[in-house]
């Protein structure tokens, strides 16, 4: 599965039961009807990197020399990324609220980074993870997730490429569309759990 179009990778989704409609809280603390359950995709190789190859198969001529991902899903990300471009990567993790290396983890000053995530609804894991890439001082070069369900995208001053996108609404929790607050809440995201 070296190769795979947009459609095949959403049909892909859909079959291995990543994509999941309802009432959802997301990590960023908005609701949708629409949750695309990563863990889905990333317990899957296969899925895992044919996605990753549409991320790197939209790069052009990025060139990246590292390749970095926040904790949880896109460490993993991160890790195929490198795999599948002979690079190393870098992990983002949540310490104290705040995202920052550790475990020795570096990021020259000289890197041309590849910044990845699983999924992409309001770009917060992302934004900071941009934060302590540019507190090394390296540049970034470009953004790659495997879901965009974004309404608008962070501008992170360098290209977002996606493997897939979803148009999927997100309301704040005091604009709950009626049809949505009838349908009982979930909350799956890591993040929300922590709100």
């Amino acid at each position: 599965m070296a190769s795979v179009t947009t459609v095949d990778l959403i049909a892909l989704l859909e079959s291995c039961g990543a994509v999941l409609r309802g009432h959802f809280r997301l990590a960023s603390g908005r609701h949708s009807d629409v949750y695309v359950e990563k863990f889905r995709i990333l317990e899957r190789p296969p899925v895992l990197e044919a996605a990753v190859a549409a991320i790197i198969a939209g790069l052009g001529g990025m060139k990246p020399t590292l390749v970095v991902g926040p904790s949880t899903g896109g460490m993993i990300v991160a890790y195929e990324a490198a795999r599948q471009l002979d690079l190393t990567a870098a992990y983002v993790e949540l310490v104290e609220g705040k995202r920052a290396l550790r475990r020795n983890g570096h990021i020259a000053p000289d890197a041309r980074v590849l910044l990845v995530d699983d999924v992409l609804t309001t770009g917060t894991s992302l934004v900071e993870t941009a934060e302590v890439v540019h507190a090394a001082g390296a540049t970034l070069v470009g953004v790659g997730v495997l879901i965009d369900r974004s309404e608008a995208c962070p501008d992170f001053g360098c290209p977002v490429v996606s493997a897939c996108r979803f148009d999927a609404r997100s309301y704040a929790e005091d604009d709950l569309p009626d049809w949505l607050a009838a349908i009982p809440l979930t909350t799956p995201g890591t993040r929300a759990r922590l709100v």
